[in-house]
């Protein structure tokens, strides 16, 4: 059964979606993870429940990595997307806190041609685990900061909150 609560952060409400399972490590699987009422948020679909206490794992982690304690998220994730997209999204794993990546560095580390950045682009911007699972990190060629579903602003505020991006030039 899903169930989701609502989280709040630095950037906006924080929506956590997921599956209860006694396996795993705080009693859910994290499904979606997005800014409340921005396109991401599942699109108006059904949440399912209500459990804010099924989420604390999440929570202290989600606080802990806005209070610059954590760099690293250990939580279980639960996604439903095709191969090609669930190969991105490893890769978006591997991207290290602080630094950043282009569009064609994330399609040549999982072996996908030049002429397939705009499809990794697209399976970045499917991405359902906002922050958790770190698109922000995926720049341009250029180092310029497009497309983010939680908004180019957030990315930068990210970018900036991770040392990836100086302040005085975000």
């Amino acid at each position: 059964m899903s169930v989701y609560t609502t989280v709040g952060s630095p950037l906006g409400e924080l929506l956590l979606v997921g599956e209860e399972s006694a396996a795993a490590r705080g009693g859910v699987a994290l499904t979606s993870v997005s800014f409340l009422g921005v396109a991401g948020d599942m699109d108006g679909r059904t949440w399912g429940r209500r459990e804010p206490e099924a989420f604390a794992e999440a929570e202290r982690q989600v606080r802990e990595y806005f209070d610059g304690v954590r760099r690293e998220f250990e939580l279980d994730f639960l996604t439903r997307g095709t191969e090609f997209q669930e190969r991105v999204w490893a890769a978006l794993d591997e991207i290290p806190y602080g630094e950043t990546a282009t569009y064609g560095a994330v399609a040549e580390r999982i072996g996908a041609p030049r002429d397939r950045v705009r499809a990794v682009g697209a399976a970045i911007g499917a991405n359902p685990l906002l922050i958790l699972r770190a698109c922000h990190r995926v720049i341009g060629a250029g180092g310029s900061l497009t497309g983010y579903a939680g908004g180019v602003e957030r990315k930068r505020l990210l970018l900036t909150h991770e040392g990836a991006l100086h302040p005085l030039f975000a």
